[in-house]
């Protein structure tokens, strides 16, 4: 599991039908100290729980936790938001 800020949300035309209606964010990783961003490139990530944009959030980069969620085995996820973190 990973910490992220949520930095913007991606918008496709064409998209996989395991995602059509689905929400994907732009999420940049961020230290424990949940300031210091990590010198990853930003993740794009399922968000089932609403996330915004700057909020702090728990991430899980495994595709299978993804996938049953979205309940298709096929969906091209890896990275998935778990949780917003409370200040």
């Amino acid at each position: 599991m990973q910490l992220g800020r949520v930095i913007d949300q991606v918008v496709a035309t064409i998209q996989h039908p395991a995602l059509e209606g689905r929400r994907l964010l732009l999420v940049k990783l961020v230290g424990l100290d949940r300031q210091s961003l990590q010198k990853r490139a930003p993740l794009v990530a399922f968000d089932p729980v609403g996330a915004g944009v700057g909020q702090l959030v728990l991430l899980c980069e495994e595709g299978k936790a993804a996938q049953l969620i979205l309940g298709d085995k096929r969906a091209p996820v890896r990275t998935l938001i778990l949780g917003i973190v409370d200040e």
